[in-house]
């Protein structure tokens, strides 16, 4: 993920727009991001909106995970490492059901 993240970071550093990537702002542009995920499904049903907007969903979920990488990356967050626990408290929060 770091070499992604300095892809992400490079591209912005290229056009100086680092001054506007603050936390609250990446948090902000990350919400309307996922806003603009959601959009591709309004008034159509999950198979729908997936097949109909597919091309359109992976460039708003593309934006999501860039604003969530820099997000990390200016907070000095591993997200690698916040994903294994948050998949840890997860699985102590929500236990798989025995089936015997």
């Amino acid at each position: 993920m770091k070499d992604l993240t300095s892809k992400i970071n490079e591209f912005r550093d290229e056009r100086n727009w680092r001054q506007y990537h603050n936390p609250k702002d990446l948090a902000l542009s990350l919400s309307l991001e996922a806003s603009e995920l959601l959009e591709n499904f309004q008034w159509l049903d999950a198979e729908e909106g997936a097949e109909k907007n597919r091309e359109n969903i992976k460039d708003e979920l593309a934006d999501v995970f860039i604003y969530g990488l820099m997000m990390a990356d200016d907070l000095d967050i591993d997200m690698n490492e916040a994903i294994l626990e948050k998949l840890k408290k997860n699985a102590i929060k929500y236990p798989a059901k025995d089936e015997n």
